[in-house]
């Protein structure tokens, strides 16, 4: 791996900014001072030192974000923000969102650069429990909501499956109701409740947990943070 991506990969600095950096004399190598950007190293067998601090690889790298309304899900758009962008001190390129929230949803969303852990989180066969909250306008009732936790058919050949819910108000004004689901489809949550009624238009949605992980309520709109080992553990251990 070339030295200024190693050190770029670690959230030290953009790469450009790293070239010019080393080529300064500002990093070394076992205690030898090195100068060219992209001399070859490998991560763990050497000391790399950056203005004095020392830079420890990491082959993953795992984040939870409090995702905020009017943000996309996706690692690049050429014409609207994304949750990347929002990344300002993080320079990996590898970084990816675990699954996705619609633009105007929010909440729990889950950055990681470990394609296999997200792949069996977000796969329907590993149960992995997704809750959120739901709020739409009118009252719901007892009975629709065991309509979700049948299963429900949403799409001419797409029947959402059993979804655990509970109601946690509900006026003639709008209710706010807490849904656990295992699957993640397009829209799923918005179809099944337009699936009970066309007035059940989602207002808002906020997922609440993945799996082990809750929404860090520390974290406002838009901040995130390093998981931390236990928390990676965790969702290594749902399977």
């Amino acid at each position: 791996m070339r030295l200024d991506k190693y050190l770029s990969d670690m959230g030290v600095e953009s790469r450009s900014v790293l070239k010019r950096e080393i080529r300064k004399g500002l990093v070394s190598i076992d205690g030898e001072i090195v100068k060219d950007p992209s001399m070859e190293v490998q991560p763990g067998d050497s000391e790399i030192v950056y203005k004095d601090e020392p830079i420890h690889y990491e082959e993953f790298s795992y984040y939870m974000m409090n995702k905020p309304v009017g943000v996309l899900s996706s690692t690049e758009d050429r014409k609207q923000k994304t949750v990347l962008d929002l990344f300002s001190d993080i320079h990996r390129k590898d970084l990816f969102p675990v699954g996705r929230l619609d633009k105007d949803s929010e909440g729990l969303l889950l950055i990681m650069n470990d394609g296999a852990l997200a792949h069996k989180l977000l796969s329907p066969k590993m149960h992995i429990e997704k809750k959120y909250l739901v709020e739409i306008p009118g009252k719901i009732s007892e009975e629709e909501l065991d309509r979700l936790r049948q299963g429900i058919q949403y799409d001419t050949d797409l029947i959402a499956m059993p979804a655990k819910t509970r109601c946690l108000s509900s006026t003639e004004e709008g209710s706010r109701v807490e849904v656990i689901i295992m699957e993640g489809k397009f829209h799923q949550i918005k179809k099944m409740f337009l699936a009970l009624s066309p007035d059940y238009v989602v207002t808002k949605l906020q997922r609440l947990s993945m799996g082990p992980l809750h929404l860090d309520p520390a974290l406002a709109p838009g901040e995130y943070r390093k998981l931390q080992e236990e928390e990676v553990q965790a969702l290594k251990n749902c399977f």
